[in-house]
């Protein structure tokens, strides 16, 4: 077989085998069940699906939970490697990080996924998107809680201070710095 022969046959598997993925990751996201107690955010009077720049606070939440994410994964992977010989570490710490790393990706998703609901986003459009049946399937009162945090919405008077609230308002403060860190270098 020749060089060429080679390439087109391996392009032709790599074809397949991407369809084939594709569709069954479509079948695991259309049979994931809603969260518990899914929520619509409630649309922002005046808001419309957003046109002009991301706010830089949902820039921040995806870089932050991302690189919290790649540390789980990580970990996953280490353990994967390093435990091999003790079946009950390795299926412990690779589960450990796996189901932390899941923890971040579903709340990050319900937090961007309710913003688009508080900015009007219609809904089969948003559903398109998180390639869901269910275009509240991801949002929960912790996303909201996160997406009040992190646009700096005060917390209700009398009540605690949701942990969320907290870490979305910190997130978002965080980003506001290293925009701010940004500006000024490239001046």
């Amino acid at each position: 077989m020749t060089s060429h022969a080679r390439k087109n046959a391996a392009r032709r598997q790599q074809d397949l085998t991407a369809t084939n993925r594709r569709a069954a990751l479509q079948d695991i996201r259309n049979a994931v069940p809603p969260t518990p107690q899914a929520k619509r955010a409630t649309r922002i009077p005046g808001g419309k699906a957003q046109t002009g720049a991301v706010p830089g606070a949902l820039i921040a939440l995806v870089q932050d939970f991302v690189r919290w994410e790649r540390r789980h994964l990580d970990d996953a992977a280490n353990a994967a490697r390093q435990h091999i010989h003790s079946p009950a570490n390795w299926h412990r710490l690779v589960l450990y990080a796996l189901t932390d790393a899941l923890a971040y990706n579903f709340l990050l998703v319900g937090t961007l996924a309710a913003y688009l609901q508080e900015q009007g986003l219609d809904a089969e459009l948003l559903r398109r998107h998180l390639q869901s049946p269910d275009p509240d399937r991801y949002v929960n009162q912790e996303a909201l809680d996160l997406l009040a945090g992190l646009m700096d919405r005060p917390v209700a008077e009398g009540q605690q201070e949701p942990t969320w609230h907290f870490i979305g308002r910190q997130i978002a403060a965080c980003g506001a710095r290293q925009s701010d860190e940004g500006v000024r270098q490239t001046q």
